[in-house]
C-alpha cells in the first residue's frame, strides 16, 4: 500500500500525521517506508540530520544515475526507513513541467524498490503542483488531514478535483482512504460544529479517530523521535495508534 498524505492547505498537521502514522505501522512489525517529497524536509528532519545528507529524493527525481534504493536510510524506529528530502527539491517543479514523463517520474523511479515494503507513506508539500501529482500517480491511496478550524474545508474541492483527474487517466486505481481531523480543540463549541460539518461532507470517509492539539506532538520532532518513543503515554500517541488501527482496517 502506498499512501500519500496530502492537503494543499499548510499547517494542518500533514507532516505530523505522516511521520507518526509511519512509525505506528512500523511498530506493528510491518516494513514501512516514509518518502519525504516536501522541500521543507520536516519529515526528514524529524528522524535524521538533513545537513549530513549527500543525496535526496531530488537526486532520484532528476538523475537516472541515482537509484531510489540508494537514498533510503534507516531511522531510529525499527522497521521504518526514510527516503529523505532537501531544500533542493523546491527546484523540481520547474524541471518536471513539460517533460513527457513528468507526472510519472516518482512511480517509475520507485517501482523496483517498492515491493520491499508493506506500507509506504508519502509526505507532500502544501501545494497541488507537479510534486504532489507525482505522489498521487504513484500511490494506491490518499489520506487527507483537515485542521479543525473555521477554514477547514477551504481548498478541499480543489484537492478532490485533482484526485478525480488523476483517477481519470494516469492512476485509475487511486482511492481516497479517508479524511482525518487534526489539531482539534475539543474544549470549544466551534470545533464540535466543524467536526460535524466535515462529517456531513465526507460521511464514512471521515476517520473516527480525531487528533487533538498536543504540545508533545509539536515537541517530538525536535528530539528526532516519533510520539511513541517521545511520549508513549500521551494523548497524541494514543490517537495516532488508534488512527493506525483504523487505517489498517480500511486497507
Amino acid at each position: 500500500m502506498i499512501i500519500t498524505v496530502a492537503n494543499q492547505k499548510g499547517g494542518v498537521g500533514k507532516t505530523t500525521t505522516a511521520i507518526n502514522l509511519a512509525a505506528a505501522v512500523a511498530n506493528k512489525g510491518l516494513r514501512t517506508l516514509l518518502i519525504d517529497l516536501d522541500p521543507q524536509a520536516n519529515s526528514t528532519m524529524s528522524y535524521v540530520d538533513a545537513r549530513a545528507l549527500t543525496r535526496s529524493m531530488y537526486d532520484v527525481m532528476v538523475s537516472e544515475e541515482v537509484e531510489f534504493k540508494d537514498v533510503i536510510i534507516p531511522t531510529p524506529v525499527a522497521n521504518l526507513s526514510i527516503a529523505p528530502s532537501r531544500i533542493a527539491l523546491a527546484k523540481l517543479e520547474s524541471k518536471l513541467i513539460g517533460d513527457l514523463d513528468g507526472p510519472f517520474r516518482l512511480k517509475d523511479r520507485m517501482k523496483d524498490a517498492a515491493a520491499e515494503y508493506d506500507y509506504i507513506f508519502i509526505d507532500t508539500p502544501p501545494t497541488l503542483g507537479m510534486i504532489t501529482v507525482n505522489a498521487l500517480v504513484a500511490s494506491t491511496h490518499v489520506l487527507v488531514p483537515i485542521q479543525s478550524s473555521y477554514f477547514a474545508l477551504e481548498g478541499t474541492d480543489d484537492l478532490l478535483e485533482t484526485i478525480e483527474k488523476i483517477k481519470a487517466r494516469p492512476n485509475p486505481n487511486l482511492q481516497l482512504l479517508g479524511v482525518v481531523i487534526t489539531m482539534h480543540d475539543k474544549r470549544t463549541t466551534l470545533a464540535k460544529d466543524i467536526h460535524d460539518q466535515i462529517g456531513q461532507v465526507f460521511g464514512d470517509r471521515l476517520f473516527n479517530t480525531v487528533i487533538t492539539k498536543s504540545i508533545r506532538l509539536e515537541e517530538s520532532p525536535a528530539y528526532k523521535e516519533s510520539i511513541f518513543s517521545f511520549a508513549p503515554k500521551s494523548s497524541g500517541a494514543n490517537e495516532y495508534y488508534s488512527l493506525s488501527e483504523e487505517l489498517l482496517a480500511r486497507v
